[in-house]
C-alpha cells in the first residue's frame, strides 16, 4: 500500500478516521460488557484532556472537520461480519467470549451525543450518558483528534515530501524491528490505537511487526478491526476506568477504599487466565497490593503503566512471593510510554524472573519524531477520561503524580484513604 499517495488523496473522502465500531482497543469491549452486566445505570462523563499545552489542537484543527468525523463516527454500527466475529471467535482461547444478551445490545448500539466548543486554543471535548454506551467514546474520539492533527501537518506537505516523509517513517520503524530482534523470547503486542498517527499507519505498523518478528514474538494488537483483517490475536485486558468509576460511585471512605477491589472481584467471575490481570497503580501501586485479598495473588499476573517499570516489577515480585507464588510463573505487562531500548533493558532484566510482555504503543503507531521541521508530527500527550460517575468527580493518582487526576479535595481525600505517601515525579512520554 501507497501510503504517501493514499494521504495526498484523503480529501476524496476515501479515508474516514474511524471506520468501524470496532475500529476500538479490546479492553474497551471486555470492559463495556461487564459495565453492561455490573453497572448499566451509572451516568458517566468523559472529557478530553490534552496534557500538552504547545500542541494548540483548535488552530490546527478545523471545528467543522472535526464534527464532520464525529458525526460519522455516529452513523456506524456493527457490521454482519462484525458482529460474527465477535460472536463466534475465539479470544484468549475462549470461545463466545461476548454474551448473546450483550452481543444484541451492542448490534444495536449507536454512541450517544457529544458536546464540542472550543476554549482558546483548545478543545473542549465531552461524553455523557449511560456508561455501556458513552465509554465507547473514548478511543475513537483520540483516534479521530490524533489523525487530524497529522493531516493538519501533512496538508502543508507536497507529494514527493510526503513519499520522502514515509520512506524515512518506514525505515525508522523497521530499524526499531531489527533491534527487537536481537531479544530472544521477547514477548509484544500493539497497543497504539489510541495516539497512533492514523489508521493506515497502524494497519501498516502491525504488519511489518509480524513480518519482521513473527507471530511466536509479535503476539497481536490491541485494536479489534485490524486483529480481524489480518488474523491475528486482539489483545486487552481491561483499565484505570473501572476503579475510577466504581471508586466515584462510593458512597463512604469504607467502600471507597474497596472499590479497587469489588471491580477485580467481578472480573473474576467472567474471566479467567490471560484476562485476570491486575493494574494496581490506580491509587499507589504499593498500597493496593498491601491490602489485596490473598485470591488476587492466584490471578495470572499485573500489568505496569505508571512510575519507574523496574520498581513496579520489584514490588510485584515481592508481593507475589509473600503470599507464596511463585513469581517466574506470573506475567508482567510493561505499558507505560516505552520505545526500544526500554522494552529491551527491561526484557534482559526481568525475563526468567517473571514472564515479561509488551505493551507497546506510542512510539510503535506514532514516531515520527525528528521526521518534520519543528517537529510538526512528534507525538505527545493526550488522554479522554472519565471524569465524572453520577454526577461524583473522579480521582486518578497514579504512581506518578503528573498523571494524577481530579479536584485537588478528592485528590487528598483518596491519598488519605488509600494510604498515598510521596511518589516520585517522572516525565510524561506520551
Amino acid at each position: 500500500m501507497d501510503i504517501a499517495t493514499r494521504v495526498w488523496n484523503h480529501k476524496w473522502k476515501i479515508d474516514p478516521i474511524v471506520r468501524s465500531l470496532i475500529d476500538n482497543d479490546f479492553y474497551k469491549l471486555l470492559m463495556c460488557q461487564s459495565v453492561f452486566r455490573n453497572k448499566p445505570d451509572a451516568t458517566v462523563r468523559f472529557s478530553l484532556i490534552n496534557r500538552a499545552k504547545d500542541v494548540p489542537l483548535a488552530k490546527l484543527i478545523d471545528e467543522g472537520e472535526l464534527r464532520e468525523q464525529l458525526d460519522h463516527i455516529r452513523s456506524l454500527s456493527l457490521t454482519r461480519g462484525e458482529s460474527t466475529y465477535l460472536r463466534g471467535n475465539t479470544f484468549y482461547g475462549k470461545r463466545q467470549m461476548f454474551r448473546p444478551d450483550f452481543m444484541e445490545w451492542f448490534e444495536n448500539l449507536r454512541l450517544p451525543p457529544y458536546e464540542l466548543t472550543r476554549v482558546g486554543d483548545q478543545y473542549e471535548l465531552t461524553f455523557e450518558g449511560k456508561w455501556p454506551e458513552v465509554m465507547l467514546w473514548e478511543i475513537p474520539a483520540l483516534a479521530v483528534l490524533m489523525e487530524l492533527r497529522s493531516r493538519a501537518v501533512l496538508a502543508e506537505m507536497g507529494k514527493f515530501e510526503l513519499q520522502v516523509l514515509y520512506a524515512r517513517a518506514t525505515t525508522k520503524l523497521w530499524e526499531k524491528i531489527e533491534r527487537l530482534r536481537t531479544a530472544p523470547g521477547l514477548k509484544l503486542a500493539d497497543f497504539g490505537t489510541r495516539r497512533r498517527h492514523s489508521y493506515l499507519w497502524q494497519d501498516w505498523c502491525v504488519q511489518a511487526m509480524l513480518e519482521g518478528l513473527g507471530e511466536d514474538t509479535f503476539v497481536g494488537t490491541s485494536n479489534v478491526h485490524i486483529a480481524m483483517r489480518r488474523d491475528i490475536e486482539a489483545i486487552g485486558t481491561n483499565a484505570h476506568e473501572l476503579p475510577m468509576v466504581y471508586s466515584a460511585l462510593a458512597q463512604s471512605d469504607e467502600e471507597l477504599r474497596q472499590a479497587p477491589y469489588d471491580v477485580l472481584s467481578d472480573w473474576h467471575e467472567e474471566h479467567d487466565g490471560n484476562l485476570r490481570i491486575i493494574l494496581p497503580d490506580t491509587y499507589g501501586t504499593q498500597g493496593f497490593l498491601d491490602n489485596a485479598p490473598d485470591w488476587l495473588a492466584g490471578w495470572t499476573g499485573i500489568r505496569i503503566d505508571s512510575g519507574d517499570p523496574a520498581t513496579a516489577a520489584e514490588t510485584a515480585i515481592n508481593w507475589w512471593k509473600s503470599r507464596g507464588e511463585d513469581p517466574t510463573q506470573k506475567l508482567v505487562i510493561f505499558s507505560d510510554g516505552l520505545d526500544v531500548e526500554k522494552i529491551i533493558e527491561l526484557h534482559n532484566q526481568f525475563s526468567g524472573r517473571v514472564r515479561p510482555s509488551f505493551g507497546w504503543g506510542t512510539l510503535m503507531t506514532n514516531d515520527f519524531r525528528g521526521l518534520t521541521k519543528g517537529d510538526a508530527l512528534a507525538p505527545f500527550s493526550m488522554v479522554c477520561k472519565a471524569v465524572s460517575a453520577n454526577g461524583s468527580p473522579t480521582v486518578k493518582l497514579s504512581d506518578n503524580p503528573r498523571k494524577a487526576m481530579g479536584p485537588a479535595a478528592e485528590i487528598e481525600r483518596y491519598k488519605r484513604v488509600f494510604g498515598v505517601g510521596e511518589q516520585d515525579v517522572m516525565e510524561v512520554v506520551v
